[in-house]
């Protein structure tokens, strides 16, 4: 049987204590990988029981207020994440996925340009040109794309309609 260290010898290295808290720690949890909903979710669950036992204490056992000071102050940072997670909410639909924007990036490009060859789109986007050919391919085997053989290169670009291919062509007369 290995034995392993419990903890990463580089987060001691860069002077990482373990029994140190982050910032952003909130009872234990990293506050920094949950969704907004789940922060949300989080701080009410303090909240409410912290809430809902002051109430009782101060109208069922008024003499010992001084409880309130001893068990509130969970408040302060449940309500500083409830605060957190509801302008998370408030932000909108999360990023896309990286993969997701280069094909946007893409697609935006072909748009602009209307034919595209690997190279052509390295240079319009941030994609290699293995990555670019890569992805039109795979775009194009999926019928997504229609490809035209010029000149001994292979360009790229988007199906075009009815009413656009015979605009093109009332142009060229």
């Amino acid at each position: 049987m290995e034995k392993r260290p419990d903890r990463d010898l580089e987060d001691r290295r860069r002077g990482h204590r373990p029994d140190r808290r982050d910032s952003d720690d909130f009872f234990g949890l990293d506050v920094e990988k949950m969704s907004p909903k789940s922060q949300v979710a989080a701080s009410l669950a303090v909240l409410i029981p912290v809430v809902i036992g002051g109430v009782i204490v101060l109208t069922q056992v008024p003499w010992l207020w001084w409880l309130i000071f001893v068990f509130g102050w969970p408040i302060f940072p449940a309500f500083g994440l409830l605060v957190r997670g509801v302008a998370g909410l408030s932000d909108g639909p999360a990023k896309p996925a990286v993969a997701d924007s280069r094909e946007r990036e893409l697609l935006e490009a072909l748009q602009r340009r209307g034919e595209l060859t690997p190279a052509q789109a390295a240079m319009e986007t941030s994609l290699t040109v293995n990555e670019a050919d890569g992805m039109l391919e795979d775009l194009a085997a999926k019928g997504h794309l229609d490809v035209k053989v010029r000149g001994g290169g292979l360009f790229y670009g988007l199906w075009e309609t009815d009413s656009e291919a015979s605009r093109r062509r009332l142009g060229d007369e």
